[in-house]
């Protein structure tokens, strides 16, 4: 839900290609990384209609070597979609943290965001081949150890997850440490993206145009490293029902089937 609304059936039609593509990636890959196992990162068993569902992988790429956080650092909610993705899957979850592996070095557990949330940590991946890429997903640029150890590892390409700007629980003083733990990142690494939280509102995109303005720097969201427009839907979701209606009840029967969203797919190509 956001602005008490659910997506929108145009933001739905793009999250089924968004999933398609998950698959297919998924079939091909010869090693997958879960940083942590968050409802918005990984298949579920429980999922709702606009999630992706576990058993949409049954069957499919049984040989993949998965990697993930060490047991012993999952909350009670990831150690039971641990249980479920080893079971529905018949895969087993390799602990990465603080690994080797070919050009995968992977981080020890660092912090969902603030380091006083103990329970809630994620994994960093720094992959090296032609160039050095860091994935930092959910550190919300809000410990200063973790954006460190970004820049220790000296990469060409960083990809992190922003701060929550949209969030009121998010104080002064968490968006002044973000903010400078951002400019520590861009003056450090000469393309950085930040993305997932951050895009989550408008907000987001004030950010990275003031970012770009006092270092010099293009810093971009994983749209524009992609070469793809903006497309805020979860941030223009009360816009976006304004400007097409929704007809009473097409939820209800979207989750029965008994709806498809052919009507809304070709409103952003």
């Amino acid at each position: 839900m956001r602005h008490k609304l659910l997506p929108h059936p145009v933001q739905i039609a793009l999250d089924e290609k968004a999933q398609k593509r998950i698959i297919d990636f998924w079939s091909a890959s010869t090693d997958i990384v879960l940083s942590h196992l968050h409802g918005d990162h990984v298949p579920l068993a429980d999922a709702n209609p606009y999630q992706l569902n576990i058993t949409r992988l049954i069957g499919l790429n049984t040989r993949v070597r998965v990697w993930t956080k060490d047991p012993s650092h999952f909350s009670p909610t990831e150690e039971h979609r641990s249980k479920a993705l080893t079971t529905v899957l018949h895969i087993d979850l390799i602990s990465a943290e603080g690994k080797k592996d070919g050009p995968m070095t992977f981080s020890g557990p660092v912090p969902h965001g603030e380091k006083k949330d103990a329970c809630e940590t994620v994994i960093m991946t720094r992959i090296e081949e032609d160039e050095v890429f860091v994935h930092a997903p959910d550190i919300q640029l809000l410990d200063d150890e973790t954006v460190s150890k970004i820049i220790s590892w000296k990469p060409d390409i960083v990809l992190a997850g922003g701060p929550p700007l949209y969030l009121s629980r998010l104080s002064g003083d968490q968006v002044k440490r973000a903010w400078h733990n951002a400019e520590r990142l861009c003056r450090a690494i000469d393309r950085v993206i930040l993305d997932h939280h951050l895009m989550r509102s408008h907000e987001g995109l004030e950010w990275l145009k003031t970012l770009s303005l006092e270092t010099g720097k293009k810093i971009m969201c994983a749209a524009d490293f992609l070469h793809k427009p903006r497309l805020l839907l979860e941030a223009g979701r009360e816009r976006l029902y304004r400007k097409m209606p929704v007809p009473e009840g097409w939820h209800e029967d979207y989750e029965k089937g008994k709806v498809t969203t052919a009507d809304y797919r070709d409103v952003y190509q």
